[in-house]
């Protein structure tokens, strides 16, 4: 059976530079590789074909021959595609693996030289008052630092971490199962490439100890509910004298005893007497500056009417500005009256005559009349 063509099987131009050669065989070799395809011998097939094609095509000189020859450069005697003992399985599926993969395994030959610490959270709770205004806070985290002992070596003083023995370095070790070569992280240095025979004793070898942190933390005026703050550098010490993770802050507000917060919006709700509410007048309400405002009540102000004071309510996060305070009446009923105050109330509701006081209550079980008549035709 005929060989296909390598720059059809990698589905690329014969004019495709190298780029284009490797992003082309990522892409199909992920897509056919056999732990991705198990039972499926059309795939295994297929990714056997884009080895063999990129082995030949990756290489400047075999790619030249290929393109003068065509497979016929491969054959009676010339060199195969991935060296002159023919097809290298294992190697064609090592660079993919190495190209996917080691940025964050530190590279080949190299092993896991250093780890980034991990990040950490941290929860803090503010009142009302002190998102308004910003703080200047003070917290404890409880982290790893690296050892000073060994400056995050691991070994102990004087002495340096040396190369694995099982890995020589590499931080990988290769096993043959059939067919694949099978490539893991070695289990002597765990991927590091090397080993610490004399472990440093105030760290025991990890590079890093568990302490206590105090960090002062500025918090903006504005912040709200759920804001978080990224301090970088400051999480757990990297291993093996990696960079530190980051703290990530997480802001929550408690609950005000009078406001509720909306945005930058603050709401009051005030119970005001029936008194002042039908007749009129002024009263005072307090701010979230620890200030007072005066808020004038007309004559006949209902339940649940809204006073807009501008500029009294939250900052604003990096701003100068300042967000509204919404006073939201709510007319409160009489009790604990005296007979004489009840009196009072009754000649008051006989003496409206045709002119009505509650134009509201009047107007809506009136409608109510109206609906019930028409439910009886």
């Amino acid at each position: 059976m005929a060989k296909r063509d390598y720059y059809e099987i990698l589905g690329v131009a014969r004019e495709s530079g190298a780029d284009d050669l490797k992003k082309a065989y990522r892409r199909l070799a992920m897509k056919f590789h056999p732990d991705r395809n198990p039972g499926d011998h059309e795939a295994e097939h297929k990714f056997k074909e884009l080895n063999e094609a990129y082995a030949a095509l990756k290489d400047d000189d075999q790619r030249a021959a290929y393109d003068r020859f065509g497979h016929a450069a491969f054959e009676q005697g010339g060199p195969r595609p991935g060296g002159a003992g023919g097809f290298d399985f294992a190697g064609g599926f090592a660079d993919i693996f190495d190209e996917m993969f080691g940025e964050f395994m530190g590279g080949r030959g190299g092993g896991q030289s250093a780890t980034r610490g991990g990040d950490l959270r941290y929860n803090l709770e503010l009142t009302l008052e002190e998102a308004f205004r910003g703080k200047q806070a003070t917290i404890v985290v409880p982290t790893t630092v690296t050892c000073s002992g060994c400056q995050g070596s691991g070994a102990a003083s004087g002495t340096r971490p040396v190369s694995c023995p099982s890995c020589q370095g590499a931080g990988k070790v290769r096993s043959q199962q059939g067919f694949f070569t099978i490539e893991r992280t070695c289990p002597a240095c765990h991927g590091a490439g090397r080993v610490i025979e004399k472990p440093c004793r105030s760290c025991g070898g990890a590079g890093r100890q568990q302490q206590d942190k105090t960090l002062n933390v500025n918090i903006p005026a504005g912040v709200e509910d759920g804001t978080r703050i990224r301090l970088s550098g400051e999480g757990e010490a990297g291993l093996r004298g990696g960079p530190a993770g980051d703290l990530y802050i997480f802001l929550s507000c408690q609950p005000h005893r009078i406001f509720r917060r909306d945005g930058a919006n603050l709401h009051l709700r005030v119970p005001l007497a029936m008194t002042t509410a039908a007749l009129g007048g002024t009263i005072e309400v307090p701010t979230i500056d620890e200030g007072r405002a005066r808020v004038s009540i007309p004559a006949g102000t209902q339940s649940g009417h809204q006073f807009r004071l501008k500029g009294k309510g939250m900052s604003v996060l990096r701003s100068t500005s300042r967000g509204d305070m919404y006073v939201q009446i709510q007319i409160e009923t009489p009790v604990n009256l005296s007979k004489r105050q009840q009196e009072l109330l009754r000649e008051f509701e006989k003496s409206g005559g045709k002119k009505s006081h509650s134009p509201e209550s009047e107007g809506f079980f009136s409608r109510v009349k109206e609906l019930w008549e028409d439910l009886k035709d």
